[in-house]
């Protein structure tokens, strides 16, 4: 009895030791590639410091430019990730990070609306697949009751994000301002695109297509994960295109996620604008008060995504870092002329909304398999990520409108609420797997 319990032992020592390898090959590549992506499409929150008053851009230009970025990521996505599933993730992950860096460079020469329209709208197209690709990329390496930590850890590229790259965007607009007659702004976004190439470069050397290819893995390793994925998806669905559009739990899922969305952008792209009107004063000082809210969401993505995996529970998860959402966007407000406890509030809705992705990832995984999954993934996070361009734009005609974000806010927090409420309608025994 003994010596069984020991092998069993043994036996789980070595499944766990496995997926450990897997993780620690991909996970801290993709996280990197997540904090660059992340940043080119989050650092005009940075830019607009300095980017309006140069360019003489109102709030509503600037609401909706950064917004335009999410029509084109809405228009391209699906298709971008129905193409991964075919070709493979080595060349089209290294694709996409090539074409967007190439984008945010081209930043440098906006010099009217229009030309930021444009650019924010070829970014979005640029850079849709990444994402979602790499959702799907997980599903082919780790079953779903191993997914919840995983996806945590790559989405720690957005806190990471904020952790580095708002004192970094900063600092470079700091130093750099008029360097050859450039302004700050612009030189961050031509210096921030530039690690697109080599990272493009290690994808193609790093990244496998499928299990099959994985020659740093033993043949009992790989057929362990082929095994145990092909079990994962036994009794998942496989939809046509159009069923997956008419699927009632699909649309559950981007009504769920779109006020998340909403709420990660609203950090995303004035965050930086909340601290500086709370009396924060200088791009350097600004962008190091912002690293506070995504060093705390770090530890909260982590530590949800675990709780999540080990109690094999979903929907009081996503209510409970929603609702934190909720009351830190609230609270950032009613303390509005305070630094210390807009930088407080701001953290715990930082902590609660950038938890959200990926325990909500691992409902559509957990009942769709296969390029069902792949197309399902692109048009939950297209149509979700479209919050991306509702909030930015809400709230920059709510400011022009009212001299003040406060109401825009108020509209975002109470999305969230409804949100939550929507996480806990979902039946418990189809989601908690």
């Amino acid at each position: 009895m003994m010596m069984k319990q020991q092998s069993d032992l043994s036996h789980t020592q070595w499944v766990d030791a496995t997926y450990k390898k897997v993780a620690l090959r991909f996970i801290p590549f993709l996280m990197i590639c997540y904090v660059v992506a992340y940043l080119d499409r989050i650092n005009i929150g940075i830019a607009k410091l300095n980017m309006l008053s140069d360019l003489q851009f109102s709030e509503e230009i600037y609401g909706l430019g950064a917004g335009l970025f999410f029509i084109g990521y809405f228009l391209f996505e699906v298709p971008s990730n129905i193409i991964m599933h075919k070709i493979g993730p080595k060349v089209w992950i290294a694709r996409i990070m090539v074409t967007w860096g190439i984008i945010s460079a081209l930043m440098i020469f906006v010099t009217q609306p229009w030309q930021f329209y444009v650019l924010r709208f070829f970014l979005g197209i640029a850079e849709a697949g990444f994402y979602p690709g790499v959702i799907l990329f997980l599903t082919y390496w780790f079953p779903n009751r191993r997914r919840g930590k995983v996806t945590a850890l790559f989405q720690a590229g957005i806190p990471v994000a904020g952790i580095i790259g708002s004192p970094l965007s900063g600092w470079l607009m700091a130093t750099f301002d008029q360097v050859n007659g450039h302004h700050g702004w612009q030189w961050m976004f031509v210096l921030e695109a530039i690690p697109t190439i080599p990272l493009a470069i290690i994808a193609l050397c790093l990244l496998n297509n499928n299990v099959q290819d994985a020659k740093w893995l033993s043949t009992a390793q790989r057929e362990l994960i082929l095994k145990e994925i092909q079990q994962d998806n036994h009794n998942k669905e496989h939809l046509p295109f159009l069923k997956i559009l008419a699927d009632k739990r699909v649309w559950k899922i981007i009504c769920m996620t779109f006020p998340a969305m909403a709420g990660l952008y609203t950090l995303g792209f004035y965050l930086p604008t909340l601290i500086r009107d709370a009396g924060a004063e200088g791009s350097l000082m600004i962008g190091l008060l912002c690293a506070i809210p995504y060093t705390v969401a770090i530890v909260s993505m982590i530590l949800v995504g675990r709780s999540s995996d080990l109690r094999v529970e979903r929907r009081w998860h996503l209510a409970i870092v929603l609702l934190m959402g909720a009351i830190g966007l609230l609270l950032s407000v009613w303390f509005g002329k305070n630094l210390t406890m807009v930088v407080i509030a701001l953290s715990i809705a930082a902590a609660g909304i950038i938890s959200f992705s990926p325990i909500m990832w691992t409902i559509p995984t957990a009942f769709l398999g296969g390029i069902t999954a792949a197309a399902a993934i692109g048009v939950i996070n297209s149509l979700a990520n479209l919050g991306g361009f509702v909030s930015p734009y809400l709230i920059g005609f709510i400011t022009d409108t009212f001299h003040s974000p406060e109401y825009a806010i108020y509209i975002i927090a109470a999305s969230l609420v409804c949100s939550a409420l929507l996480a806990l309608s979902f039946d418990p025994k189809k989601v908690n797997v």
